[in-house]
């Protein structure tokens, strides 16, 4: 590998004078060089891309029994309407369960290995899911793909810290997590088709939609063992210089990236503190309410408009258009987030829109209005968590407590998750009242409590500013009056020049 010559030092150190953030501060503005812009651009070209495709198959991989269900699933394995909630409920227990565990595996066993074999893991599974014949079978199948997709989501959101700052990070979640909503768009128009092959070796149209599925996720990750770097200093497309100034904008950004530092050490305090912080605990009870709604249309919006009237080919095609609304929807407002620095406000601007279409959906009497309404229900829902998983991100340092918190945020949606399931029994369609008054409840306190975060942050910051000097004062032996990379380590989000940004 070449060393960086005169020149190429000159361009890292002109990208370390020209920042005008001080460690640790919250995002602003600074100047950024045509070489560190054209680094970042090489990331967003192959990183970015590579994560949004490991999500589109996570999500349609475990969506897809709401496609089957349409096209027979309940009706040929002779399901009630309970056995299929538990179906689709028994994912979720062990999909948390790995949350966790895995995000802090991740560093040991990076991010090259782990993750392609989790792809590969479930495609595997989800091809067997396909060849169920009976109610237990499809329990326990559905409980294993809950076990090696959990790890996915989390996974991709911590991965992403190390390449980005806090104050690009909204957006490159915004892009993979949009493909969630454009999976559920996909799997409408490949399920209206893969139903199609019914009867063909012997097999029901809904078991293809799985095998076909589970197949190609399958093919994607054995590749993906070739392509995913697990930092910065591993990508191969990236030149010597263009390494360095990656470091250098994560280090001007957090000094806990700083390479050889103690954030490899993991140390039980740093989950501790991840769970007693209050502003990570209210971003927890926004991705539970959030996600309660999220994941109720993501696995039941082909039978909500089944339920309308629609026919069940037809049902599926009518459930690309929200999902596609939604986005253009996450990605918009993603942007927005990342250009002025705000978290919070899109965050609740994005909420009034779920509130706005879960109060029409209530309301209407008309079943094209009540499918209308959908276009705002699907963006509102779908925009909200990778704001709110970068504002989690953003607030939450060093490595290990970084990690739990987004972990853990996941962990409260999943749980939401497993609500969901059980709110849509077909009985109660095709309005489902109560359902909808309470997605339109938990819209209302979700923006409720994204303004209470912001009342929270403003008070800390204040206070850290007040009692600077105390909370510096174990570091006064250090050279750096900020207390040096021991402060920043043990303090973390704590550190008084960490600015909690909003």
């Amino acid at each position: 590998m070449m060393e960086p010559t005169k020149d190429t030092s000159s361009v890292v150190s002109q990208a370390r004078e020209d920042s005008s953030i001080e460690p640790g501060h919250a995002p602003k503005h600074r100047i950024v060089t045509a070489a560190e812009e054209r680094a970042v651009r090489k990331l967003d070209y192959t990183i970015v891309p590579i994560m949004t495709m490991f999500y589109l198959l996570s999500f349609l991989d475990r969506a897809n029994i709401g496609n089957a269900r349409v096209a027979g699933l309940q009706k040929g394995l002779g399901l009630t309407d309970h056995q299929y909630q538990v179906c689709v409920t028994v994912l979720y227990v062990p999909y948390i369960v790995a949350e966790l565990p895995s995000n802090l595996l991740l560093r040991w066993v990076g991010p090259r290995l782990l993750m392609p074999t989790i792809l590969t893991a479930w495609g595997i599974v989800v091809t067997l899911q396909g060849l169920v014949s009976s109610y237990a079978g499809l329990v326990v199948v559905r409980a294993v793909l809950g076990l090696v997709e959990g790890p996915m989501f989390p996974g991709i959101v911590l991965y992403l810290s190390g390449f980005y700052t806090r104050r690009d990070l909204s957006l490159r979640i915004a892009l993979f997590f949009s493909s969630a909503s454009l999976s559920g768009a996909f799997s409408g128009l490949l399920a209206a088709a893969i139903q199609n092959m019914n009867g063909i070796g012997g097999r029901p149209g809904w078991a293809w939609i799985f095998i076909l599925e589970g197949l190609f996720s399958v093919i994607i990750g054995l590749i993906s063992f070739f392509i995913v770097p697990s930092t910065p200093a591993d990508c191969k497309f990236l030149t010597p210089t263009e390494k360095e100034l990656i470091q250098t904008r994560l280090e001007h950004d957090r000094p806990s990236v700083t390479p050889g530092v103690a954030s490899d050490k993991f140390s039980f305090r740093e989950i501790l503190r991840s769970l007693t912080s209050i502003h990570v605990i209210i971003l927890f009870i926004v991705l539970f309410l959030v996600g309660t709604t999220l994941y109720g249309l993501a696995l039941f919006l082909p039978s909500i408009v089944n339920q309308l009237g629609f026919s069940p080919v037809r049902s599926q095609l009518l459930s690309v258009g929200p999902f596609a609304a939604g986005f253009f929807v996450t990605l918009i407002s993603a942007y927005l987030s990342d250009k002025y620095q705000n978290r919070a406000i899109p965050s609740a601007v994005i909420s009034t829109l779920a509130v706005a279409g879960f109060a029409l959906y209530l309301r209407s009497t008309n079943k094209f209005v009540a499918y209308g309404s959908l276009f705002l229900t699907v963006p509102g829902v779908y925009a909200v968590p990778p704001l709110v998983s970068a504002w989690m991100s953003n607030n939450s340092e060093p490595y290990f407590r970084r990690a739990t918190s987004i972990a853990l945020g996941f962990v409260a949606t999943n749980a939401g998750g497993i609500l969901s399931t059980w709110r849509f029994p077909t009985k109660e369609g095709p309005r489902f009242t109560k359902t909808t008054i309470m997605d339109l409840t938990f819209s209302v306190l979700a923006i409720v409590f994204v303004f209470i975060n912001v009342a929270v942050l403003h008070f800390k910051n204040q206070r850290k500013r007040k009692l600077r000097t105390e909370l510096l004062a174990p570091y006064a032996d250090e050279k750096e009056s900020d207390g040096g990379l021991k402060a920043w380590m043990e303090l973390g989000d704590k550190h008084p020049d960490f600015v909690y940004c909003y």
